[in-house]
């Protein structure tokens, strides 16, 4: 029998959830229909979000409510009442899964002008921004740039937005990771730029993440997981009248257990069917890597999710460090 290489194929995710196989140590919890679980890895907290939907109005604002009272908690560790903030927004904003960081940024407030007129009320901090955009583009590296601008303005504290990938069709757009081990730009593109963190910048870097891709092994594996749900949700209703009045191309079998065995599963898919989740990410990323068509992928409405991803952590981040910011948006 052929065996795979599991360390020359790897597939690709940032998400600390899909890397971590034993969560019993997560702090984990569910508030309209949004799951949060808070990961403690070394001396670095993760905090991961998850959702449905943002697209309708009271989905946008439940998800808003908790990414603010989440990111609020980890920065309760490091700001205090004088600290100066720099919000970073990595990625090419000519490249729409790449554009959630300066997405992000256009929809942040900025004070710090304000401070150094000395004309700021109460409840608002000093906070400024920048977008890098990628050494693609500028030919320079983000990383000295902002080290450049931390050391200029005696910056305290660094908040980086960038897109990110997933091992998971679910999570595209699905899901906020916040954490306080910092970033490497271009990760969620498969471009890894020097990080951005407390060892490298001296200071400590706040990081929010969405992931906005998949590849394309992930998306095969996937599937075929979604086909076996979907026959045993048929197997499981085959004697259910109503299942039968439901139109098949919109009923949701994604809850569905898989109830088939080994046996079962050979049989649908024949040798495929004796491997695991993992053994078919890995086949597939050895057969498609080594002609380049590993694609990345994106959903076709990444534009409109952008959007609104990037008004929701700007404003999040305006909720959370303003205490003063009200916003109807």
């Amino acid at each position: 029998m052929h065996t795979i290489d599991l360390g020359k194929y790897d597939y690709r995710t940032d998400l600390i959830i899909e890397k971590i196989d034993n969560l019993k140590d997560s702090v984990h919890y569910e508030e309209n229909k949004i799951l949060v679980d808070n990961i403690k890895n070394l001396n670095n907290q993760y905090i991961t979000i998850s959702f449905d939907d943002i697209t309708d109005k009271n989905n946008y604002k439940n998800v808003l409510d908790i990414f603010v009272k989440e990111l609020k908690k980890i920065l309760a560790g490091y700001l205090k009442e004088n600290s100066k903030i720099l919000v970073i927004g990595l990625g090419n904003s000519r490249s729409t899964p790449d554009s959630l960081g300066p997405l992000a940024v256009d929809n942040v407030l900025v004070t710090r002008h304000l401070f150094d007129l000395g004309d700021v009320e109460s409840g608002y901090k000093n906070v400024c921004s920048f977008k890098p955009q990628v050494t693609g583009v500028t030919g320079i590296e983000t990383s000295e740039v902002i080290i450049g601008l931390v050391e200029r303005l005696n910056i305290d504290l660094v908040i980086a937005i960038d897109a990110l990938a997933s091992s998971s069709i679910t999570r595209v757009n699905r899901t906020i990771q916040i954490t306080d081990s910092g970033i490497a730009p271009g990760s969620g593109v498969g471009n890894n730029r020097q990080e951005l963190s407390l060892k490298t910048l001296g200071i400590p870097v706040i990081a929010i993440g969405v992931p906005t891709i998949v590849d394309a092994a992930t998306i095969v594996t996937d599937t075929i997981k979604y086909l076996l749900k979907q026959l045993s949700y048929k197997v499981e209703n085959v004697d259910n009248v109503k299942a039968k009045l439901i139109n098949e191309k919109t009923y949701d079998y994604s809850k569905q257990d898989v109830i088939f065995n080994d046996k079962d599963k050979e049989r649908v898919l024949g040798m495929l069917g004796g491997l695991n989740d993992n053994e078919l990410k890995t086949l597939f990323l050895e057969v498609l890597t080594p002609v380049n068509y590993n694609l990345m992928v994106t959903p076709k409405e990444i534009d409109f999710m952008m959007e609104k991803m990037g008004l929701l952590i700007g404003n999040g981040i305006n909720k959370s460090l303003h205490s003063s910011f009200n916003t109807t948006k």
